[in-house]
């Protein structure tokens, strides 16, 4: 006999009967929950996956969702078929779409969309992102990150390590990639922070970024049509034109998302890592081995959380249990990947930062259909990113004492507004 559907809170995770489910829907813990501190994690995600169970939750635009904490059943949501991320698929109409998920920077992209557009369009893009491809890449991310350190060097401590080398490096080889030009670089920096902004901007400007990012990237392909080119804008383009398998619209999302994606993550990471590194003493640890770098960028990757929000929302698409709780469709479920990257059950003394571990099967890129197709670039981009700032300085450290870090707590990802440092 099938285990009765539970809602389950935050004090002792009770079972409810379905008559109380009004009750007990006025009463959800609100998420995303608050910690002490923007890179540490709130210990209810602890006391949630301690649980072993899905819990239920008030998302912030007023709809509940189950939230998927243990590693487990993360790797179990993000890899199942009874999930997907298209609304209507749960039996959600178009027009209830709004009402159920918060504004998502990335609409209509590999990471909104299910088999088979998910598989056509992400197939189109993996070809660039390949680890051996990737690996190519090295050499000339190396210059880049050569070129900052010596222009922070020239101009003398203390620097900001988000603005003069957090932001610039990743938006350099995204956009080398996709080929933007140089001088337009900045206005990217910009539109991207409106994208992921959380409270920061009103509706109407970060629409305003969204057109005004959309008309250009629209301009940036139309000019491929008659001006080929080897990036990967022209070969996208070149898709739609030889084999009519990609729409305008679906070039020019692919182009936003993957400049999202391929900034973000190693823009608000590079600046996460060096000051819990700095804060630490690990940083020293890697100046002293620099061989253990690959293996750090992993261990940060697993520890350090950058969604605060969990993941996106997926949708039961059809019946299903997790962690012993019965799931129906067209309801929500986030999985909050940075609490199942902590479990214990997977990752020994998980709640400790340790550099050097060895066996790390995290899922900081998600898993499954939707583990980003970046992962590769994100990788190589931290691993250059910590190798050259401690080889080049390795005397770094921090200008003021950690608790004096001023933290962004408006934008979708976890990053420092400043990170002022000297050597």
């Amino acid at each position: 006999m099938r285990t009765p559907r539970r809602f389950i809170g935050m004090e002792d995770f009770p079972a409810v009967s379905e008559t109380t489910i009004g009750a007990a829907m006025s009463t959800l813990p609100a998420f995303p929950f608050t910690a002490d501190h923007p890179l540490h994690l709130s210990p209810l995600l602890g006391e949630a996956r301690a649980g072993r169970v899905p819990i239920r939750v008030q998302l912030g635009h007023g709809d509940p969702a189950w939230l998927v904490t243990s590693y487990d059943d993360a790797r179990f949501v993000l890899s199942s078929p009874a999930f997907g991320r298209d609304p209507e698929r749960a039996g959600i109409p178009a027009g209830r779409v709004a009402g159920v998920t918060p504004m998502d920077p990335a609409s209509q992209t590999l990471l909104t969309v299910d088999p088979p557009d998910h598989t056509r369009l992400r197939r189109f893009v993996y070809r660039t992102f390949t680890p051996r491809r990737v690996e190519q890449l090295r050499a000339g991310t190396q210059r880049i990150a050569d070129r900052l350190i010596d222009a922070m060097i020239e101009a003398g401590p203390p620097a900001d390590l988000v603005q003069g080398f957090g932001l610039d490096l990743p938006i350099e080889v995204i956009c080398d990639l996709l080929g933007v030009p140089a001088t337009d670089r900045a206005r990217f920096v910009a539109w991207l922070d409106a994208l992921l902004s959380t409270s920061g901007l009103t509706m109407e400007e970060m629409q305003t970024s969204i057109t005004e990012m959309n008309a250009y990237l629209a301009d940036l392909a139309a000019r491929r049509v008659h001006e080929p080119t080897g990036d990967l804008t022209g070969a996208l383009v070149r898709e739609r034109i030889e084999g009519d398998r990609l729409t305008d619209d679906e070039v020019n999302n692919l182009l936003r998302a993957l400049l999202s994606a391929g900034h973000e993550t190693t823009a608000s990471q590079i600046p996460n890592f060096v000051f819990l590194l700095l804060r630490s003493g690990d940083y020293a640890r890697l100046v002293a081995d620099p061989g253990l770098v690959p293996t750090a960028v992993e261990e940060l990757l697993r520890y350090v959380p950058l969604i605060t929000q969990g993941s996106m929302t997926r949708f039961v698409l059809e019946e299903v249990e997790v962690g012993g709780v019965l799931l129906r469709r067209g309801e929500q479920v986030l999985v909050e990947l940075a609490a199942a990257n902590r479990d214990t059950e997977t990752f020994p003394d998980g709640e400790t930062l340790d550099i050097g571990r060895r066996n790390n099967p995290h899922i900081a890129f998600g898993h499954g259909l939707h583990r980003c197709v970046g992962a590769a670039l994100a990788r190589m981009e931290l691993q250059v990113a910590l190798s050259t700032l401690t080889t080049r300085l390795p005397g770094l450290r921090l200008t003021d004492p950690p608790d004096q870090v001023p933290w962004d707590t408006e934008r979708f990802v976890r990053r420092a507004k400043k990170l002022l440092v000297t050597w």
